[in-house]
């Protein structure tokens, strides 16, 4: 590798969420921190040298996104995905949460219904209920060692009249990187009922070795003309504090309600290491992506040789992200004692299966987005605790 992943780094004392909230998260701040899904990797040296060239200017007034911003975005998503944008598709926002919002205010009503797939990403529910509208879980069906969409129960809800799908393509927290067949059924669903789609991709560059992310939009201009995809540079090159994101509508009536909305928010402006880092991600990544993804691949392995035949956990071994799901319900923990017993018996702080809503009582999320020494002390300290309860 041309990358150094092993490097240790120290991050407490950097307002770093992961560290420096522990005390605030699991009630102590001895806990090994592996649950919001950030990297213990440093940020890849062709964007700190693209910053520290900006920095070389010192006025750091109103800046505007040049052509290089879109079409590094463009050329990437053409190279990586094989789905070819248009520049004038893109919006800019400050993060894809905002965009989960600001598309809940622009696509419905109050008390509309929107239909989210849990176990998923937290702020799915709140991007719903923050704003007055009905949540429809239509969720996932765990088969195994893995997780399927439930279209026999999508096809009743999009029946029930619901306006709005929130997709997590791939999935968080069950690694799923969903495959064009299943993308095309859900798809087709939609259309038939006029459901809007919003497709978080954050992750869509964070695919393991052996898998293929595929963008919804790019199944067919049908499909296209109700989707709305979410991405950014932030979780694959660990630059989330830079608050840079993008919408890519083809639609133009939806990407009119879009913009329109985030115009009257004022959030519009970005910053100006956000735009830098940006377009150096797209420019210059694909080496250190590709490596970094082989060595959380060989930390997933990892995972999954240590706990293969733990009588107590079972891990699902994931397709995309750089995240593990973790089987607990062996334990037979409520989800308050689960989180418990990881905090105060193994000193590893995760993420709650719980908060995942509906299907995640029982389960764990473990980042795995850190050196490999890391891994080896959370799992040592993990099979430790585990003793205890044969």
């Amino acid at each position: 590798m041309a990358y150094n992943f092993d490097e240790p780094v120290a991050r407490q004392g950097t307002s770093c969420v992961k560290y420096d909230s522990r005390k605030d998260v699991f009630g102590t701040d001895s806990v090994i921190p592996m649950w919001v899904a950030d990297m213990d990797f440093k940020s890849p040296p062709f964007i700190i040298t693209a910053l520290r060239k900006r920095m070389e200017h010192e006025i750091l007034g109103y800046t505007v996104r040049r052509k290089e911003y879109f079409s590094s975005l463009v050329e990437w998503i053409s190279r990586r995905h094989n789905w070819n944008i248009n520049m004038d598709w893109i919006s800019f926002n400050p993060g894809v949460v905002p965009a989960l919002n600001i598309c809940t205010l622009a696509y419905t009503e109050p008390g509309d219904k929107i239909i989210i797939q849990p176990p998923v990403y937290p702020p799915f529910f709140k991007a719903v209920t923050d704003h007055k509208r009905k949540l429809l879980y239509n969720k996932l069906i765990e088969d195994n060692d893995t997780w399927k969409l439930d279209f026999r129960d999508l096809n009743r809800k999009a029946g029930e009249g619901a306006r709005m799908l929130i997709l997590s393509n791939p999935h968080n927290p069950v690694g799923r990187a969903w495959k064009a067949d299943e993308l095309q059924q859900m798809g087709e669903i939609c259309l038939k009922k006029g459901i809007v789609i919003i497709s978080d991709e954050i992750h869509s560059d964070l695919i393991l070795p052996g898998y293929k992310h595929i963008p919804l939009a790019s199944l067919s201009e049908e499909i296209a003309d109700l989707t709305i995809t979410c991405m950014a540079p932030s979780k694959t090159f660990n630059i989330a504090g830079l608050s840079t994101s993008s919408t890519i509508i083809s639609n133009p009536e939806l990407k009119k309600k879009f913009d329109t909305v985030i115009e009257s928010l004022h959030i519009t402006g970005g910053n100006i290491f956000g735009n830098e880092a940006s377009i150096a991600a797209y420019t210059q990544g694909d080496e250190w992506l590709d490596d970094m993804l082989d060595y959380v691949k060989r930390n997933v392995e990892y995972v999954l040789s240590r706990l293969r035949d733990n009588e107590f956990i079972t891990p699902v071994p994931p397709e995309a992200t750089y995240m593990i799901w973790l089987d607990c319900r062996k334990m037979e923990m409520e989800p308050a004692e689960l989180n418990k017993f990881f905090i105060t018996e193994a000193s590893v702080g995760l993420s709650n299966g719980s908060a995942f809503g509906p299907g995640g009582e029982g389960f764990m999320r473990m980042n795995l987005a850190c050196p490999l020494d890391t891994v080896k002390r959370a799992i040592n300290n993990i099979e430790n605790a585990l003793s205890k309860l044969r």
